[in-house]
């Protein structure tokens, strides 16, 4: 079996790159798997990440972070952990038939948008064009004054639709299969704003020119973009199965210095509970690879 590594990095977005580059810049040994699927490959482009006037797209700057981890001997391995185990002081994942141990695993798995009913290669030509976003506080300003939908209800519905409303006067809320599961007081703060009301089911999204449709029982419904509010799935099975402690959605619950509750398990990013934001991640990031560094030099565990 081959020498166990100082740290195992689960996850090439933004999360695990900038932890990587940060963990071969302080010459420990490392293992990158990724399983190719980080969100931030399908923002078409972001304007939020400093340093790119004008933006850059998210499999652009994938890549440029790739290309700078490299530069430092971290090379990304393509495929998926399937199980994740722990013994003394080791952990051991399973990748294909490989076996990979590791004084330390981070994890940087990120989470999965639940989407709207829609064919997938309709998803990812509207996702591209705009048609399609997911996340108003990366991209909100983009559709200022324009015709909005979001699909959505309860509580998770509401507050998106109530987030956009601040660029857009025009703001439908569209219930993903039935009637509505709004409070009296939801339903009245969102008259108040001028936010509509539909009730579904939804039928799947299909573009027309340069809208995006939303097939209901009162119609079809034309916007300009569409944002489906139906929650996401939290990529963190590897530390749930080991036992760490999360929320009731399912994201790490860490410490200050990214340290989940199993110890040498350390987690970065959308997988952590917080902001699910590229800078963020990339912040968490730097205190994750950091702090691995200071508890395996307590350790003396360090691979030379």
């Amino acid at each position: 079996m081959s020498e166990a590594v100082d740290c195992l990095v689960v996850g090439a977005g933004p999360a695990g790159l900038t932890a990587s580059i940060y963990l071969a810049r302080f010459r420990l040994s490392l293992r990158i798997v990724d399983a190719g699927r980080s969100r931030a490959a399908l923002i078409p482009r972001t304007h939020n990440h400093s340093g790119y006037p004008g933006g850059i797209a998210g499999t652009e700057l994938l890549r440029l972070m790739r290309e700078q981890a490299a530069e430092f001997g971290a090379i990304v391995t393509d495929g998926l952990v399937e199980t994740l185990t722990r013994e003394d002081d080791l952990f051991e994942a399973l990748v294909g038939e490989e076996r990979i141990r590791a004084r330390s695993v981070l994890l940087a798995t990120g989470v999965v948008n639940n989407r709207p009913r829609i064919a997938p290669e309709i998803h990812d030509l509207a996702l591209q064009r705009g048609l399609l976003r997911y996340c108003p506080i990366c991209d909100g300003y983009e559709v200022t004054d324009k015709r909005v939908g979001v699909i959505g209800t309860e509580s998770h519905g509401y507050n998106e639709a109530v987030f956009i409303r601040m660029y857009t006067r025009d703001v439908t809320l569209i219930s993903p299969d039935a009637e509505h599961a709004l409070s009296e007081e939801e339903r009245q703060r969102l008259f108040d704003l001028g936010i509509s009301t539909v009730d579904g089911p939804c039928a799947p999204l299909r573009i027309d020119g340069q809208e995006i449709v939303v097939a209901t029982p009162e119609g079809a419904l034309r916007f300009d973009s569409v944002y489906p509010a139906l929650g996401s799935v939290i990529r963190s099975e590897l530390a749930l199965d080991l036992g760490a402690e999360a929320s009731r959605d399912g994201c790490l619950v860490v410490d200050d210095h990214q340290r989940t509750s199993i110890p040498g398990l350390y987690a970065a990013g959308d997988v952590a509970k917080g902001l699910d934001q590229i800078s963020h991640a990339m912040g968490e990031a730097g205190v994750a690879a950091t702090t691995i560094r200071n508890d395996l030099a307590k350790k003396r565990a360090l691979v030379r």
